[in-house]
């Protein structure tokens, strides 16, 4: 089977738009479930840290003068703990700097604790545009359960204040829990929608190696459960007009995130903080990892960078692949030519392709390869037959 694709060779247009990252490292405790670059400190000097990130910017625009910003997010850590005046220090900087394009979509992820949610109406005044808020779940005895600092009272109360601020915000929620059941699962994801604005991040749990929950042994439920949780939310999504454009996140038509879209279709971002990663100009590029030497870097050699190296094309092939794919709609020939100089037909393993396309896993849909609603519910099998290895 084949599908007329144009070449487009690669190339990085001096208007090419990207997305910017900041990570904020601080939280005010640590989840039993985190993975991510998140420290606890009960003292954060906050002047030094909105100089750093200002520093960050206007290094790195020296390499990418004349891009402009489409979207930015905060995350972290707890974005929400920041001051909004170094949001608006980061946003006036980067504005001046780059530019934004009509629409630019400015995130920031926020727990609903009264301290946090108390600021949401400071956030956008400093140009925040757009509210990510970590609720986890609607169940009194699961948040205590998940380590969360918030109650439902909160949660709720956040909601409605970020309702009051934002024309765009969504919230998290984590299924699939130990002793959670079907029934159980949904009535939450009912009750969920209720109160959405049009976005809904329904992540199943996963014990990560490293976290509290590991070492305490607690393990993932029962893979058939887990299954039939997954084709609920699907089928109760679908229903509700927010069907699924990636694999946990689901919005009405309009309501996606555009910041995360940007990673999903292989396009170009910078991030800057602890950790923090780039993906520009066909290079890799990460950020010291542990805040204080991060912070110390800048300080002493004017540069948060640890390491970059060059994409090798087989990699950034492989990247794109495992990205394009989350997404309902699938990889668009056309765009992976723009991004690689190459046909997405050659880069894919053949035989696989053609196993998954007769097995009904994926399929062509103009000059998109997407996963079928069955291809979706095995996906990571079914990257693994196209892969080129």
């Amino acid at each position: 089977m084949g599908i007329g694709v144009v070449v487009v060779l690669m190339s990085y247009s001096m208007t090419r738009p990207f997305g910017l990252y900041i990570h904020w490292p601080f939280c005010v405790s640590k989840c039993p479930y985190c993975d991510f670059n998140s420290h606890v400190s009960n003292t954060v000097d906050h002047d030094q840290w909105r100089t750093a990130f200002v520093q960050e910017l206007d290094r790195v625009f020296a390499e990418s003068k004349g891009h402009r910003i489409s979207s930015i997010f905060f995350g972290g850590g707890t974005p929400s703990l920041m001051q909004a005046k170094t949001v608006e220090a980061i946003l006036d900087r980067a504005q001046a700097l780059w530019g934004f394009t009509d629409g630019v979509e400015i995130t920031l992820e926020a727990n609903p604790t009264t301290v946090e949610s108390h600021t949401f109406r400071d956030f956008r005044q400093a140009g925040v545009n757009r509210l990510s808020i970590g609720i986890q779940s609607l169940e009194e005895e699961v948040l205590k359960f998940l380590g969360r600092a918030h109650n439902m009272s909160e949660a709720r109360t956040a909601l409605e204040l970020a309702a009051k601020s934002f024309d765009r915000y969504s919230f998290d929620l984590i299924y699939a829990r130990p002793d959670q059941t079907l029934a159980g699962w949904q009535a939450e994801l009912r009750e969920a929608l209720t109160l959405s604005a049009g976005h809904l991040s329904l992540y199943q749990l996963t014990i990560e190696p490293g976290t509290d929950f590991h070492k305490r042994g607690i393990g993932p439920i029962d893979e058939d459960l887990g299954a039939d949780m997954y084709d609920l939310t699907q089928e109760i999504m679908e229903e509700a007009g927010l069907p699924a454009y990636e694999i946990s996140n689901h919005a009405k038509p309009g309501q996606e995130s555009r910041h995360n879209l940007v990673y999903w279709q292989g396009d170009e971002y910078i991030g800057l903080g602890p950790g923090a990663h780039s993906r520009f100009q066909n290079q890799a590029i990460h950020q010291i990892y542990k805040p204080d030497l991060w912070l110390k870097a800048i300080a002493e050699k004017q540069s948060g960078e640890q390491k970059r190296r060059a994409l090798k094309m087989d990699e950034r092939i492989i990247e794109l692949i495992l990205m394009g794919m989350r997404l309902r709609e699938g990889m668009s020939a056309n765009h992976f030519a723009s991004l690689t100089g190459k046909t997405l037909l050659d880069s894919l393993d053949p035989q696989g392709l053609a196993d998954m396309l007769e097995m009904g896993f994926v399929e062509w849909a103009g000059d998109h390869l997407r996963p079928t609603e069955e291809g979706r519910k095995c996906l990571n099998g079914v990257l693994e037959k196209l892969v080129r290895v």
